[in-house]
């Protein structure tokens, strides 16, 4: 690996942390995910997974079974960006599970060029979509580092 390889490792685990510290913001019980879009070394934009603004924030029904409406965490990342004077252009998404298709599709189209995320998902139609649109896209499992 080269020092600029090492370097970029480095800060994609602190980036990775640093999403699954946000994740701990989500009221989800099932799951908690957590999400920053970071460009040029800044974050631009965070979130986590949890129901729309306005709404009780309880994710799950009496069953334990994820309400409908419940918006992911890169979902609610790319859209607090539509509220700012920032664009993502370009930029690393950090997310702490791995995303599914719905929000593959919110990444591409929000020019999104890499994808960091730390726990696999049973299904891989996301990350597929991701490739196929030539986003470079990167696993890391945070216990293999040391990192809880």
């Amino acid at each position: 690996m080269t020092g600029m390889e090492d370097k970029q490792l480095l800060l994609d685990i602190r980036y990775l942390r640093m999403a699954r510290i946000w994740a701990e913001n989500s009221y989800c019980e099932r799951r908690k995910v957590g999400a920053l879009v970071v460009k040029d070394k800044m974050i631009i934009s965070d979130g986590y997974n949890g129901t729309p603004s306005g709404f009780e924030n309880v994710c799950e029904d009496a069953d334990n079974i994820t309400l409908p409406y419940v918006l992911h965490a890169e979902a609610n990342a790319i859209t607090k960006l539509a509220r700012s004077s920032n664009n993502s252009d370009g930029s690393t998404l950090y997310v702490t599970a791995s995303p599914c298709i719905e929000c593959s599709k919110l990444i591409i189209q929000a020019g999104i060029k890499r994808v960091v995320y730390g726990e696999k998902y049973r299904l891989e139609d996301g990350i597929d979509l991701l490739r196929k649109a030539g986003i470079e896209v990167v696993y890391i499992n945070l216990d293999e580092y040391g990192t809880k």
